[in-house]
C-alpha cells in the first residue's frame, strides 16, 4: 500500500494536448498585472532588507577579515578621541 504525500511546495502541471505549447494573451496580461502590482509594492523597506541581506552574505563570507575590520576602526576612534 502506498500512501501519496503532500508536498507543501508548489507545483507547476500543464499540458498542451499535442498542440504547441504558447501563452495566451490573456495569460499574459494576467502576469503584466502581477508584476506591475509587485514592482508597486516595493519600496525603501524592500531595499533595505537587500542591502541587509547583501552586507550580511558578504560578513559571513569574510569573518575573520570583517572582525579585524571592526576591531581596527574601534582602536582608531578610541586613538582618535
Amino acid at each position: 500500500m502506498t500512501k501519496k504525500l503532500h508536498s507543501s511546495a508548489p507545483s507547476w502541471q500543464t499540458s498542451s494536448f499535442g498542440h504547441p505549447a504558447d501563452v495566451s494573451p490573456l495569460e499574459r496580461a494576467a502576469l503584466s498585472e502581477h508584476l506591475s502590482m509587485c514592482s508597486a509594492l516595493r519600496g525603501p523597506v524592500q531595499a533595505l532588507q537587500s542591502a541587509a541581506a547583501s552586507v550580511q552574505a558578504m560578513l559571513a563570507g569574510h569573518v575573520i577579515t570583517s572582525v579585524f575590520m571592526v576591531l581596527l576602526l574601534v582602536g582608531g576612534a578610541w586613538l582618535l578621541r
